[in-house]
């Protein structure tokens, strides 16, 4: 997918979400509308950072272009299922013990301090765990076979790498979403809110890591921009312990420019 093709088909998603906020405001509010648009700008910030890692495991393992876009398809289907189980799941357990939100506020406040303080080291994606565990499961090929997951080499079911990448880039994704979903919990615990601002985000990221495959290094400080929302969703969440509120308006203003900040400087120091 081209720069542009890729930059049209974003634009596109995000119009579509915009539509959609725009309904849920007419029909249900403003403060449900302020909620959608608050999701939507968490979830699709923090995703940044999350397409920048699927492009060093592409890159790690030398997986051409053309065969990233039907792993990121798939990618987007298992998300959007596993969205669903931990969404109405990390409701459930937050309407049950509301103190979770304070614990979810320290830790999204510690991921915001790993990400600002970390150094950025070579990884090594074919050491991963999850890419042992699944060699012992199943006999793996050295080759790509096109765009194929599984082949038969003399009777026996083998998987492709194209598989074993899936399966890396789905684990990463329940990873980040163990961040993103509890940020978005700092805005509005409505499940429905949650899960169709998720999804929303969601459809629109194949083509912005396309977008960003071409323009990653004028974008080297969003991951900053990143820590700062999480640490700031932290805060928030956990200063509510001492009835101290921020409202829905502030927290968009507070995001957004963080975001555009970060873009910004990216641009710049360019």
């Amino acid at each position: 997918m081209k720069a542009r093709s890729a930059l049209k088909k974003f634009v596109l998603w995000v119009s579509l979400a915009i539509v959609v906020n725009i309904f849920i405001y007419i029909i249900f509010g403003s403060e449900p509308g302020l909620e959608f648009l608050g999701g939507y700008i968490i979830e699709l910030s923090l995703s940044v950072d999350n397409l920048f890692l699927f492009l060093l495991v592409f890159t790690s393992f030398n997986i051409p272009i053309s065969y990233q876009k039907r792993v990121l398809t798939y990618g987007i289907f298992g998300a959007i299922v596993l969205r669903f189980m931990f969404i109405f799941l990390g409701v459930a357990i937050v309407n049950t013990f509301h103190w979770i939100l304070y614990i979810f506020g320290f830790f999204l406040f510690c991921s915001g301090l790993k990400i600002l303080f970390n150094k950025e080291e070579a990884v090594d994606f074919s050491d991963s765990k999850v890419l042992k565990i699944m060699k012992k499961i199943i006999p793996v090929t050295d080759d790509l076979y096109g765009e194929c997951f599984f082949v038969r080499k003399n009777g026996v079911l083998h998987a492709t790498p194209l598989l074993l990448i899936l399966v890396l880039i789905e684990s990463s994704d329940i990873i980040f979403a163990m961040d993103s979903i509890p940020a978005i919990f700092s805005i509005t615990t409505n499940p429905y809110i949650v899960y169709s601002s998720n999804i929303f985000a969601i459809l629109g990221l194949r083509s912005l890591y396309f977008l960003l495959a071409k323009l990653n290094s004028m974008f080297k400080y969003i991951k900053y921009g990143v820590a700062f929302i999480l640490m700031f969703t932290g805060v928030k969440l956990f200063i509510a312990f001492f009835g101290i509120t921020i409202s829905t308006m502030v927290s968009l203003l507070v995001i957004a420019i963080i975001l555009l900040v970060s873009i910004l400087f990216s641009l710049l120091c360019t």
